[in-house]
Protein backbone atom coordinates (compact mmCIF):
# COMPACT_ATOMS: atom_id res chain seq x y z
CA UNK A 1 0.00 0.00 0.00
CA UNK A 2 1.33 3.34 -0.80
CA UNK A 3 0.06 6.69 -1.08
CA UNK A 4 -1.55 7.93 -4.55
CA UNK A 5 -1.97 4.42 -6.11
CA UNK A 6 -5.50 2.28 -7.05
CA UNK A 7 -5.57 -0.84 -5.87
CA UNK A 8 -7.17 0.02 -2.60
CA UNK A 9 -7.12 -2.68 0.44
CA UNK A 10 -9.75 -2.86 3.27
CA UNK A 11 -8.13 -3.47 6.83
CA UNK A 12 -10.20 -4.97 9.26
CA UNK A 13 -9.06 -4.84 13.11
CA UNK A 14 -10.49 -4.44 16.60
CA UNK A 15 -9.12 -1.41 17.82
CA UNK A 16 -9.51 -1.57 21.41
CA UNK A 17 -7.88 -4.61 21.83
CA UNK A 18 -5.07 -3.80 19.19
CA UNK A 19 -5.39 -6.94 16.59
CA UNK A 20 -5.26 -6.95 13.13
CA UNK A 21 -7.92 -9.12 11.97
CA UNK A 22 -7.56 -9.33 8.09
CA UNK A 23 -6.38 -7.14 5.40
CA UNK A 24 -9.18 -7.86 2.16
CA UNK A 25 -7.08 -7.11 -1.40
CA UNK A 26 -10.33 -4.87 -2.80
CA UNK A 27 -12.12 -2.15 -1.63
CA UNK A 28 -15.79 -3.48 -3.83
CA UNK A 29 -18.56 -3.22 -1.83
CA UNK A 30 -19.96 -6.29 -2.76
CA UNK A 31 -16.92 -8.67 -1.97
CA UNK A 32 -16.21 -6.21 1.23
CA UNK A 33 -19.97 -7.32 2.22
CA UNK A 34 -18.72 -11.53 1.30
CA UNK A 35 -15.55 -11.37 3.67
CA UNK A 36 -17.16 -9.79 6.31
CA UNK A 37 -20.70 -11.88 5.85
CA UNK A 38 -18.23 -14.78 6.61
CA UNK A 39 -18.23 -14.07 10.41
CA UNK A 40 -20.99 -15.51 12.42
CA UNK A 41 -23.76 -13.22 12.79
CA UNK A 42 -23.92 -13.28 16.62
CA UNK A 43 -20.72 -11.47 16.70
CA UNK A 44 -21.69 -9.30 13.96
CA UNK A 45 -24.44 -8.58 16.31
CA UNK A 46 -21.75 -7.67 18.90
CA UNK A 47 -20.23 -4.57 17.13
CA UNK A 48 -20.89 -1.30 18.71
CA UNK A 49 -18.69 0.84 16.77
CA UNK A 50 -16.76 1.03 13.23
CA UNK A 51 -14.31 3.23 12.23
CA UNK A 52 -14.10 3.89 8.36
CA UNK A 53 -12.47 6.49 6.09
CA UNK A 54 -14.44 8.34 3.89
CA UNK A 55 -15.13 6.19 1.20
CA UNK A 56 -18.92 6.62 0.04
CA UNK A 57 -19.32 2.93 -0.13
CA UNK A 58 -18.66 2.30 3.67
CA UNK A 59 -21.73 3.59 5.47
CA UNK A 60 -23.51 1.13 2.84
CA UNK A 61 -21.35 -1.73 3.55
CA UNK A 62 -21.43 -1.18 7.48
CA UNK A 63 -24.81 -0.95 7.78
CA UNK A 64 -25.62 -4.05 5.74
CA UNK A 65 -22.79 -6.21 7.80
CA UNK A 66 -22.79 -4.74 11.59
CA UNK A 67 -26.81 -3.74 11.97
CA UNK A 68 -25.98 -2.57 15.89
CA UNK A 69 -23.02 -0.22 15.15
CA UNK A 70 -22.50 3.19 14.88
CA UNK A 71 -20.42 4.61 12.47
CA UNK A 72 -17.29 6.57 13.39
CA UNK A 73 -15.05 8.52 10.58
CA UNK A 74 -11.38 8.18 11.09
CA UNK A 75 -10.16 11.93 12.44
CA UNK A 76 -7.67 11.89 9.37
CA UNK A 77 -10.18 12.00 7.66
CA UNK A 78 -12.70 14.44 9.06
CA UNK A 79 -9.88 16.93 9.58
CA UNK A 80 -8.67 16.31 5.80
CA UNK A 81 -11.76 17.91 4.93
CA UNK A 82 -12.02 20.48 7.27
CA UNK A 83 -8.65 21.27 6.48
CA UNK A 84 -9.59 21.71 2.72
CA UNK A 85 -12.97 23.46 3.41
CA UNK A 86 -11.39 25.91 5.82
CA UNK A 87 -8.20 26.56 3.00
CA UNK A 88 -11.07 27.30 -0.01
CA UNK A 89 -13.25 29.72 2.76
CA UNK A 90 -10.36 31.32 3.56
CA UNK A 91 -8.91 32.34 -0.03
CA UNK A 92 -12.58 32.55 -0.90
CA UNK A 93 -12.88 35.97 1.67
CA UNK A 94 -9.44 37.50 0.97
CA UNK A 95 -7.42 36.00 3.60
CA UNK A 96 -3.58 35.79 2.46
CA UNK A 97 -2.12 37.34 5.27
CA UNK A 98 1.18 34.71 5.80
CA UNK A 99 0.09 32.58 8.62
CA UNK A 100 -3.16 33.02 8.62
CA UNK A 101 -4.00 29.56 7.81
CA UNK A 102 -2.16 28.38 11.51
CA UNK A 103 -3.96 31.08 13.30
CA UNK A 104 -7.13 29.95 12.29
CA UNK A 105 -6.61 25.97 13.08
CA UNK A 106 -4.69 26.92 16.68
CA UNK A 107 -6.42 26.77 19.71
CA UNK A 108 -6.98 30.16 20.39
CA UNK A 109 -6.38 29.75 24.02
CA UNK A 110 -2.67 28.40 22.69
CA UNK A 111 -1.96 31.68 21.33
CA UNK A 112 0.05 34.41 22.44
CA UNK A 113 -1.75 37.70 23.10
CA UNK A 114 -0.63 39.57 19.98
CA UNK A 115 -1.90 36.69 17.72
CA UNK A 116 -4.86 36.59 19.59
CA UNK A 117 -5.76 39.83 18.58
CA UNK A 118 -4.56 39.41 14.91
CA UNK A 119 -6.85 36.15 15.00
CA UNK A 120 -9.69 38.46 16.07
CA UNK A 121 -8.75 40.77 13.31
CA UNK A 122 -9.48 37.30 10.34
CA UNK A 123 -12.86 36.69 11.87
CA UNK A 124 -14.04 40.37 11.49
CA UNK A 125 -11.96 41.95 9.44
CA UNK A 126 -14.43 45.26 9.26
CA UNK A 127 -12.71 45.84 12.74
CA UNK A 128 -9.52 47.30 11.50
CA UNK A 129 -11.70 50.09 9.73
CA UNK A 130 -12.63 51.48 13.18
Amino acid sequence: MHKGHKHFKTVVGDIEQGYLLDVLNTHKQSEVIEALMQQPSHLREQVEQVSIDMWGEFPKVIEKVFPNATLVYDRFHVMQMVNKALNKLRKKSGITTKGSRTLLLTNAEDLLQKDQLQLQCLRAPQLLNL
